[in-house]
């Protein structure tokens, strides 16, 4: 997908960034950094071989998503990664859904853009409208080999020409390692 192979491209023509820097040192003495941390919709996993979870309680979607695949998970640079998902679509897709795709390298913003959802997902071989009911989806993305190591962040949410949404999808801490 073009969309995804620019998000990767640009992750392999960023030069290494430190994000590193310890918050906790400067926290108040009122905080107590052994609390249990408060749980939110955003942990309700995407089921699959995949990182993702919902940005919310996924009920009110119109997007049911039946699993996602990634292979390999975690994705590698250099290589090539396998999606594959299957779903149903309770309401019809038309021209003009959007999605805001938001990717980050630790705490710095790379990508904040909206973008034409019809427009993107004909780089996957699919064209609005897209019809109610089953699909499945099954495509590969080459990634750089110049990803700099680090953790990355992606938040996608996703919305028809009505402003109703579709679906949210993140994954938090997909990290890239130094090759040894």
């Amino acid at each position: 997908m073009k969309f995804l192979s620019a998000t990767a491209a640009l992750f392999g023509l960023l030069a290494p960034v430190s994000a590193a820097g310890s918050l906790q040192a400067r926290a108040p003495a009122f905080f107590d950094i052994s609390q249990t941390p408060i749980k939110t919709a955003g942990d309700i996993p995407v089921k699959g071989n995949n990182p993702l979870t919902y940005c919310a309680d996924p009920s009110s979607y119109s997007l049911d998503i039946k699993s996602v695949d990634l292979t390999p998970n975690p994705p590698l640079p250099g290589k090539t990664l396998v999606i594959e998902a299957a779903g149903t679509l309770h309401e019809r897709i038309e021209e003009g859904a959007t999605v805001l795709l938001e990717v980050k390298y630790g705490l710095i913003t790379l990508i904040r853009q909206t973008a034409d959802l019809c427009e993107q997902i004909e780089n996957v071989d699919l064209h609005c409208p897209l019809e109610k009911g089953d699909m499945v989806l099954k495509t590969q993305v080459d990634l750089p080999k110049q990803i700099p190591p680090g953790k990355y962040s992606v938040h996608a949410d996703v919305y028809n020409n009505d402003e109703k949404q579709v679906t949210c999808l993140e994954a938090q801490n997909i990290e890239f390692k130094f090759k040894r």
